[in-house]
Order: structure tokens, then C-alpha cells, then sequence
């Protein structure tokens, strides 16, 4: 039986991975995403400062999302960390998908914030 920790373990060695392969710049920040059970978070990360530039989540109180855990709330977060970034004058971004599969939360997260005007 595989356990919530393996998985976890797995993915954090998928994403060490990619990781290994990327990284964001000052031109090009890296659009870092995390998935919960109940949340999903979005952060743009410029890797050569080390500093957050911009981040959203299902936590913030600007969507006022009821149920956080669902493909819905992946793309409203989608659309504000892209509609934060181009604010902060950031269009062009890489996309780091944290070690999970593109597919679900993830798929409806990226597709939402290339529809709101980010490119990667």
C-alpha cells in the first residue's frame, strides 16, 4: 500500500528534478505552483534574488472561493496570480508544475493564467 508520505516523497523528487532542469530570472520569473488536499497556491519566484514576487491562493479573501479543493478554484487562482503579474510587469514566466502531473488543478491553473495574458 502506498502512503500519502511515498507520494509525497515521489513528487518531491520529480520536482527535484525538474527543478535541476529551470529556474526564473529577473526578465523571466518562475511560476511555482503547490497543491493541497483543500488549497492550491501559486507563487512567481525569482530564482537569482531568491524573493517572491507575486503569489495567489484559494486562501485569499479577494476571490472568495467556498470550496477551494476543485478545478473552479485552480483557474480563478490562475487568473489573479496572472492578472497580479502583469500589474507588477511581468508577461513572459516558466512554468514550474512542482513535480505533479499536468493534469487536473494544475492543467486548469496554467490554462487560466495564459488565457488572463501570461506566456510560458
Amino acid at each position: 500500500m502506498i502512503t500519502k508520505q511515498d507520494k509525497n516523497k515521489v513528487r518531491k523528487k520529480r520536482h527535484a528534478r525538474v527543478r535541476s532542469k529551470l529556474s526564473g530570472t529577473t526578465i523571466r520569473p518562475r511560476l511555482n505552483v503547490y497543491r493541497s488536499n483543500k488549497n492550491i497556491y501559486a507563487q512567481l519566484i525569482d530564482d537569482e534574488k531568491g524573493v517572491t514576487i507575486v503569489s495567489a491562493s484559494t486562501i485569499d479573501k479577494e476571490l472568495g472561493i467556498s470550496s477551494a479543493g476543485n478545478v473552479e478554484a485552480a483557474k480563478k487562482v490562475g487568473e489573479l496570480v496572472a492578472k497580479r503579474a502583469i500589474e507588477k510587469g511581468y508577461k513572459s514566466v516558466v512554468f514550474d508544475r512542482g513535480g505533479y502531473l499536468y493534469h487536473g488543478r494544475i492543467k486548469a491553473l496554467a490554462d487560466s493564467a495564459r488565457e488572463s495574458g501570461l506566456e510560458f
